[in-house]
């Protein structure tokens, strides 16, 4: 058995981190928050990851959100550093240069599910559980759910969710548009992979450059947002990787991106 609370494969481009605490379901403790922001801010400036699959360690568990017995023993000091240390994560997550898959593959609540929303791809397994449960605890959503579900789902579907604290399972999570994608449990990683190996085909500039545009220009007005995309596509203009687009296209054959 691996003893580390995350778990790096790399292959390929795509980098798939496992949150490696099965035994509770790998919520997040203090730890498992800080080893996870430390491998999002290595991989930001490593030119040889294309993709990031996050996924749970188990069969049980995505993630069930905050690790409540070592929440039980903080003061309400350390809980604010928790809350900042989570949504400052989270946020750095959803603003990461490259493309994150969630893995959805079991329970995925309140802060899992906010890991989830951070994300920019949500492909559940059809034994997964979603939902922002934080309110049957007294408090609300901390590290993002309040704002990031409602952008994704609607405001009074959201507000439904938040308010009862109901979880959802993969069929009804995909009906309202939290994630993208359901398949079979023992296909997850599959699927997840064969995606992003179709975005690695990609040029990883444009794909930077799109991510930037969409998550930006969803924040303002329509003539904004087109300022924000005119000058993401500017960004892509000069790259070697746009005239090789050109030329592979002319010449019937795959184009080999560098990232430049």
């Amino acid at each position: 058995m691996n003893d580390a609370i995350l778990l790096v494969q790399q292959q390929d481009g795509v980098t798939v981190i496992t949150l490696n605490r099965p035994e509770v379901m790998n919520a997040f403790n203090f730890a498992l928050l800080h080893a996870l922001a430390a491998k999002i801010n290595a991989v930001r400036f490593d030119p040889s990851v294309r993709v990031i699959i996050i996924t749970g360690a188990g069969d049980r568990a995505f993630c069930s959100g905050a690790d409540l017995k070592e929440r039980a023993a903080l003061t309400p000091v350390q809980v604010k550093e928790y809350i900042f240390t989570i949504r400052n994560l989270f946020t750095a997550i959803e603003q990461l240069n490259k493309p994150v898959i969630a893995a959805v593959n079991g329970i995925a609540l309140g802060g899992g599910t906010e890991l989830a929303l951070a994300s920019d791809i949500r492909i559940a397994s059809e034994t997964a559980t979603m939902g922002l449960t934080e309110t049957r605890l007294a408090i609300i959503p901390g590290a993002g759910g309040t704002q990031r579900l409602p952008r994704l789902v609607g405001k009074g579907k959201a507000k439904e969710l938040i308010f009862t604290g109901k979880r959802v399972g993969a069929a009804e999570a995909s009906k309202m548009g939290l994630v993208n994608r359901v398949c079979a449990p023992e296909a997850l990683l599959d699927t997840c992979r064969q995606m992003a190996a179709e975005i690695c085909e990609t040029g990883p500039v444009a794909i930077e450059q799109a991510k930037y545009a969409i998550n930006f220009g969803m924040e303002t007005d329509l003539s904004t947002g087109l300022a924000i995309e005119s000058n993401a596509y500017w960004v892509c203009i000069p790259t070697a990787d746009r005239l090789e687009g050109l030329a592979a296209f002319k010449e019937k054959r795959k184009p080999v991106y560098k990232g430049y």
